[in-house]
């Protein structure tokens, strides 16, 4: 909760990343609330108060994933709807020609986009989804400690680079410092 909300406000697509783990981690603990506090939020050094709002804030999670029948697999519908939010976005700065940086990184990242789609299950998947997907992949794959190869190295690091830019400036609009050109 303290570190999903800092992620919200400081970069969109890493608090998609973020929340995407938690998923995966309450899936891990069973939606068991026992196994949560345990596992999850007994390691943070924060007041009892803090605790209790973390507590509820699982529970809402839990309650959500279980509403929405994603139990064993997908993503809570407010994440889907964040990433489609970054998608537009996106799309709208590939169309404004005074975006030339960001241009230049979504050039950079559109073959590697093309071929991880290609590799994936999903097809249909926007530009913005295939960048986070792989990205999750990565994280999965550092965290069972694989071995990464040189060329999947760079092609996440085109990913990261335009998911990077497209937050800060998603927040920028957001946060009313920047305007859209017509």
């Amino acid at each position: 909760m303290i570190i999903a909300k800092q992620k919200k406000q400081e970069n969109p697509a890493e608090y998609v990343l973020y929340m995407w783990q938690i998923e995966d981690m309450i899936r891990a603990c069973q939606f068991n609330m026992n196994i949560i506090k345990e596992k999850l939020i007994a390691g943070f050094d924060i007041s009892e108060n803090e605790k209790r709002e973390m507590i509820f804030w699982y529970q809402g999670l839990i309650q959500q994933m279980q509403d929405e029948k994603i139990k064993e697999k997908g993503h809570l519908q407010f994440l889907i709807n964040q990433v489609n939010d970054l998608q537009e976005f996106h799309l709208y700065l590939l169309n404004d020609d005074s975006e030339t940086t960001y241009h230049e990184f979504a050039r950079i990242a559109a073959p590697n986009i093309e071929l991880f789609r290609e590799k994936s299950k999903e097809k249909s998947a926007n530009d913005v989804q295939v960048c986070l997907n792989a990205l999750y992949s990565l994280l999965m794959l550092r965290l069972q400690k694989r071995k990464i190869t040189k060329d999947t190295e760079q092609a996440m690091s085109s990913f990261s680079n335009l998911l990077g830019l497209l937050s800060k400036k998603y927040l920028e609009f957001h946060k009313g410092e920047a305007e859209l050109k017509k």
